[in-house]
């Protein structure tokens, strides 16, 4: 029987790929640090959870395709606060910002059509492409210089005349960038000069550090037509497992065609929508004190990275995660090793190799991605863990 080349194109998540392996260690009795996921560990608010417990509704039926509109009214309030104006017409409640991508890509896209992207980048914006039919067209970032954009001739060398908009995640998974204003002008100028599409993946917005402030590409009120918003609960919220998430946009034509993708999938479930829409009334200091605690665990990792030779690491801004390039030649067989064949006071530590990272075929063989959802004790302790073992791997010249 066929499989379609569709699915058969697509790649397995480097994120998820090496589970088996810490499977495997933990029934050896090996505890392993998790350092290859963004899922956070602080509390999800209880604004979440007052909400759903009292949820007494007789029926659990289907909700509007567009959402329902306590929760879009929510969101319109939230994005005030960040000098972001929304009507209800402009938002699509999504299951998480993944449906949110792909719908975007969807919107715009058609089959065989292009959209730019600056790798390393988050892997599911290649699976949702494939998936769409959509080739992605890297532009590279370097760890060297922080993972900042490069000149504007080199992003515009990428465009042809199939292009339909440059993705971006602001602050970046994987690299903890944070665009500066003249960057996101820089691209609102090339999507205007070129006639093409920003989709903009902001849902790490709360969480910048070192007193840099965060750029949207909403702040660019030349282009607001061609901005496509791409926002979660997930992150800001800790609530991963609530999957809501929105797209959104003052194109309100683009918004409308995108209802019918909605309505394709009926709906978002009723009780996390009802839930997630009393998040709008968590207390501000939660923000303050998860901003204030990621911003400690970023300074461990990070310190701790520097102190190891051979390694480079710019010390990131935004989001919860570093990627550093190692001096060893294959990250992902180094990965794997650390979970069959090392350990340290019975403990080891999983990352992300960052290959899966980018389009390109070769490059980042020897990254990896490391992300700060532990506390500060267990990172400090892997950290040096990852050290010891680094140093060990090295010795047996398998890199």
């Amino acid at each position: 029987m066929n499989i379609s080349k569709r699915i058969s194109d697509m790649q397995f998540s480097p994120i998820r790929k090496l589970a088996p392996f810490a499977d495997a260690a933990r029934i050896k009795g090996v505890k392993v640090y998790h350092l290859n996921i963004g899922q956070p560990d602080i509390a999800t608010p209880d604004t979440f959870f007052d909400a759903l417990t009292s949820f007494d509704e007789a029926v659990l039926k289907y909700t509007d395709s567009q959402g329902i509109n306590p929760l879009i009214d929510s969101f319109i309030k939230y994005y005030k606060e960040w000098n972001i104006n929304f009507d209800k017409d402009e938002i699509m409640i999504t299951n998480g910002g993944s449906e949110a991508i792909l719908f975007a890509l969807m919107g715009i896209c058609d089959v065989g059509d292009e959209i730019i992207i600056p790798e390393p980048f988050y892997t599911n914006y290649n699976g949702f492409s494939e998936a769409a039919g959509v080739k992605v067209v890297p532009f590279l970032t370097k760890a060297e210089e922080g993972f900042h954009l490069p000149k504007k001739e080199e992003i515009v060398s990428k465009i042809s005349n199939k292009t339909r908009a440059i993705l971006i995640s602001n602050p970046g998974n994987p690299t903890g960038v944070v665009y500066t204003y003249e960057e996101i002008r820089m691209l609102a100028d090339i999507a205007k000069e070129h006639d093409i599409y920003i989709i903009a993946d902001e849902v790490y917005r709360e969480f910048v550090y070192d007193g840099l402030k965060f750029t949207s590409a909403l702040y660019m009120e030349d282009i607001l037509d061609r901005v496509i918003l791409i926002d979660s609960i997930s992150k800001r919220y800790s609530a991963c497992g609530a999957r809501i998430g929105l797209v959104a946009s003052k194109n309100k034509e683009l918004i409308h065609q995108i209802l019918k993708l909605c309505q394709s999938r009926l709906c978002v479930p009723t009780i996390e929508q009802v839930a997630a829409a009393n998040l709008i009334n968590t207390p501000k200091k939660y923000f303050d004190e998860v901003k204030v605690e990621y911003e400690k665990r970023r300074n461990i990792l990070h310190e701790g990275l520097s102190k190891i030779p051979g390694v480079i690491c710019e010390k990131p801004t935004g989001a919860f995660y570093i990627t550093a390039k190692l001096p060893i030649k294959n990250a992902d067989d180094f990965a794997k090793w650390m979970l069959t064949d090392f350990s340290y006071d019975n403990k080891t530590v999983m990352f992300a190799p960052a290959e899966g990272f980018y389009a390109t075929e070769g490059i980042g063989k020897d990254e990896i991605r490391l992300s700060y959802c532990l506390n500060t004790d267990d990172l400090s302790d892997a950290m040096k863990i990852f050290a010891i073992a680094l140093s060990k791997y090295k010795e047996l010249n398998r890199g």
